[in-house]
């Protein structure tokens, strides 16, 4: 039997991917180890189609003390959400499904290009041509080395998005850049918090102004949030009513300010560990 196809989303309509999610029968492969909460690697088969996925239960979550409503799963799905409302397709289709250890995330699987650099630390004071500084990192023995990442549009519009759904941890694994140069980003599950708690490595346009494109999508998404708009109405079941009221006062703050946010100082702007 062939291997399943591991981004089908190029030749499948979105529909077709989330129906498969969301209907097909899920076989368990393996589980990856080295994350914090239950993330099972699995296949998901439904009339002849068959791909590969993540399944997170919710029964394999960790309580967090400042997300005491909700579940990780139900905001990587408002994630989703988010993501497709812009248009920008940056988080792979993710339903809300029950699934052999109960109800859970379920998230098509993204093959990243190995070769495709985003993430680099440099020896120099400056970036480089077609680079964005973040900070300075400690690489050990009393070293330091300049944290950089790509100056390119597909991460500039996943910072404004995760803007918007306040990430509190976006770290350099959680970018899959793909060989036909999609980029998409995973692991939505510490988001939309009523609190300031972005956290994200995508810090190089802060303060910039943002582009007419930026401004532009989150005109419409500012519309798409309305009481009784479909967007706002599934977010309504997957997030508290204050965590929808916060993410039409980011949208508006973002549209205020036209630009990208800056540190608050309050928290710290960079998680840890950074990969």
């Amino acid at each position: 039997m062939p291997a399943p196809e591991r981004i089908p989303t190029g030749r499948v309509s979105t529909a077709d991917v989330l129906t498969l999610l969301a209907k097909g029968e899920i076989t368990v492969r393996g589980r990856l180890r080295e994350a914090s909460n239950a993330v099972l690697y699995c296949t998901v088969a439904y009339e002849g189609d068959e791909a590969y996925c993540v399944y997170k239960p919710i029964a394999g979550e960790r309580p967090l003390w400042d997300f005491p409503d909700g579940t990780l799963a139900q905001r990587e799905v408002a994630a989703y959400e988010l993501s497709e409302a812009t248009g920008w397709g940056l988080v792979p289709p993710t339903v809300l499904r029950d699934g052999p250890y109960g109800q859970g995330m379920v998230q098509l699987w993204i093959e990243a290009d190995p070769e495709a650099a985003l993430l680099a630390l440099v020896e120099d004071e400056e970036p480089g041509e077609g680079w964005k500084a973040v900070g300075f990192a400690d690489v050990g023995e009393g070293r330091t080395a300049l944290l950089v990442h790509a100056d390119d549009e597909r991460l500039r519009r996943l910072a404004v998005l995760d803007a918007v759904i306040n990430n509190g941890d976006r770290k350099g694994g959680h970018l899959l850049p793909t060989v036909d140069g999609a980029l998409y980003a995973i692991d939505h599950g510490v988001t939309f918090n009523t609190e300031d708690k972005l956290r994200t490595l995508l810090w190089g346009w802060a303060g910039e102004p943002l582009p007419a494109e930026a401004t532009e999508t989150l005109t419409s998404v500012a519309a798409a949030l309305t009481d009784g708009a479909p967007l706002a109405t599934r977010l309504a079941e997957l997030l508290t009513s204050a965590e929808v009221a916060a993410v039409r006062a980011r949208v508006a703050a973002l549209l205020a300010s036209g630009a990208h946010p800056v540190p608050s100082g309050e928290w710290p702007a960079i998680p840890w560990p950074p990969v």
